[in-house]
């Protein structure tokens, strides 16, 4: 099959446009692991089933012969927009050697996938586990350099940290300090989750990766994009090719990817991005203390709440007051759909009145906390191209564990100096700003913007209300929850972790996290009460 000449793929180059040559450099690994038999006949198949009076057509009724009338089906829908017949075909890939930064800037940043990966907080990092981006000489020396910093670091604050983890699990679980060689591990997966703050963005990964091809197309199209787009293309060039061998139809539609100054904030970053004067102070201000602030709510969220209850069952409001509205959508006792294990808000007629609510909160975590909290893709957030958030002065996030203890605090701070003096170094050695940034440690500060919908943000707080979610996420739905509370009381008392929404649904054992229990009754506390450590 002949590619159109408006198609063509090229190359990966850098943002310079010279080819990258290294046998150094990392190359990523992509390999397409499940996918339709024939994922673009059946685009064509979905289209014409629209339109047929004789019912669905089938992949094998399907032509894509030069000038048959199904060829020319595909590129007009394609061209003109109607882009939901692409979304059937679904495409798993198993992605490796990868860096954690080209998978929050760009695999995770939008909702339309599902993947999991290699956990830091459980798998230790050892000395190959990095990204090396097509770099020589001096810039690769001071790059491995750093990192081999960074790694020593990692690993003598895993000692060092230790004997407080120790102490503070046992707190918690007094009983279990007679077997304490059986809680080991354990309590060094607690200390991981602390230490990895020291690593670098530049940690590789692996993954299963699934997204429709609608998805895979939108990937080749924006690309180019900051913060890692000689990555970013590397590795959707992959995965196109890898499709492309599979089903050759997809050639049909295929385009090329956006120059980086087809993207507005182009101007505004290229290599010498910086924040604004006053940027971060006003920012960091405006969160009054918080790690998460609300900044906007639809303000009559609570009688349109009500009042979506009531259009759902036919009701007046005589019939059925605000207050009893608002408990029959909200309440675990009245309503059993939160004791599911399933999460079935979005398919329960009522809970999907939740939907109505809508909160937007400012937010300041490190990469490596956003890594997981951009996870929940129903309440999206407008991330920073990282690079315009960078200064020269060190910016990162200390986590609890290591503020506990002062000698590591101090060698935590030694090593972010340090780090951020290697990366100007690097700069100034002509190193692009790109390839330098993957030596920021995974405590780098990110400051956004995040809105949801109750539903989903009821969903969130269930998940990270948790003692056992990521430390900073779960200060960050502490915060928010507190917040909903004091404008809207009635939608706030029930944004609670998952035991007390068992507990009141009557649903045992309360815990649903099993050998995972935390250790603390929870259900028992309210929201100001909640502390921790671990």
């Amino acid at each position: 099959m002949c590619r159109p000449s408006w198609i063509c793929i090229k190359p990966v180059k850098n943002c310079k446009g010279r080819q990258l040559t290294t046998n150094i450099a990392t190359i990523p690994q992509v390999t397409l692991t499940k996918a339709f038999s024939s994922p673009f006949k059946n685009v064509i198949a979905a289209a014409r089933t629209c339109y047929s009076s004789k019912g669905i057509i089938d992949d094998e009724q399907i032509s894509l012969e030069e000038d048959s009338r199904d060829r020319a089906i595909a590129a007009s829908i394609y061209r003109a927009g109607h882009h939901t017949t692409f979304q059937h075909a679904q495409f798993q890939f198993t992605l490796s050697e990868i860096s954690r930064h080209f998978v929050w800037s760009f695999l995770h940043s939008h909702p339309f996938y599902n993947s999991e990966q290699v956990s830091q907080r459980y798998v230790r990092l050892d000395k190959d586990s990095f990204y090396i981006p097509p770099i020589t000489g001096a810039g690769l020396e001071l790059y491995r350099k750093t990192i081999d910093r960074q790694m020593a670091v990692y690993h003598e604050l895993r000692e060092a940290l230790f004997p407080a983890a120790e102490a503070e699990y046992f707190r918690i679980f007094p009983a279990r300090s007679k077997r304490r060689e059986h809680y080991k591990r354990d309590i060094q997966r607690k200390t991981q989750e602390a230490v990895r703050y020291v690593a670098p963005v530049a940690t590789l990964t692996y993954l299963y990766h699934t997204i429709s091809a609608v998805t895979l197309l939108r990937y080749w199209r924006s690309c180019r994009q900051t913060d890692a787009s000689h990555e970013q293309r590397q590795v959707v060039e992959l995965m196109v090719r890898a499709v492309l061998a599979h089903d050759p139809g997809y050639e049909l539609v295929l385009e090329e990817p956006l120059e980086e100054a087809d993207f507005a904030e182009f101007p505004w970053i290229q290599d010498t991005a910086r924040p604004g004067p006053g940027f971060k102070e006003e920012f960091d201000a405006s969160l009054e203390g918080r790690v998460s602030r609300l900044v906007d709510y639809k303000t009559g969220g609570e009688e349109t709440l009500a009042m979506a209850v009531r259009e759902v069952l036919g009701r007046s409001r005589s019939e059925l007051p605000d207050d009893d509205a608002i408990a029959l959508a909200l309440d675990p006792d009245r309503n059993p759909v939160f004791g599911e294990v399933l999460n079935l808000t979005t398919h329960a007629k009522l809970t999907r009145t939740l939907h109505h609510p809508g909160y937007t909160f400012r937010k300041y975590l490190s990469h490596t906390a956003d890594s997981q909290d951009q996870r929940h893709r129903m309440t999206p957030a407008s991330r920073p191209i990282l690079a315009a958030q960078l200064s020269d002065e060190p910016d990162f996030i200390t986590p609890a564990l290591i503020q506990a203890d002062e000698s590591s605090l101090q060698r935590y701070r030694e090593i972010m100096d340090r780090t951020w003096e290697a990366i100007e170094k690097l700069k100034k050695l002509g190193l692009l700003p790109e390839f330098a940034h993957y030596l920021l440690p995974n405590a780098v500060a990110v400051r956004f913007t995040e809105s949801a919908d109750l539903l989903n943000l009821h969903h969130k707080h269930r998940m990270r209300l948790c003692y056992n979610s990521q430390e900073e996420i779960w200060r960050a739905s502490v915060d928010e929850a507190e917040q909903v509370r004091q404008v809207h009381s009635r939608i706030g008392r029930y944004l609670l972790p998952p035991c007390t929404l068992r507990r009141i649904a009557g649903a045992k054992p309360y815990c649903p996290e099993g050998d995972r229990y935390c250790g603390v009754p929870v259900w028992n506390l309210d929201i100001g009460e909640y502390e921790r450590l671990l």
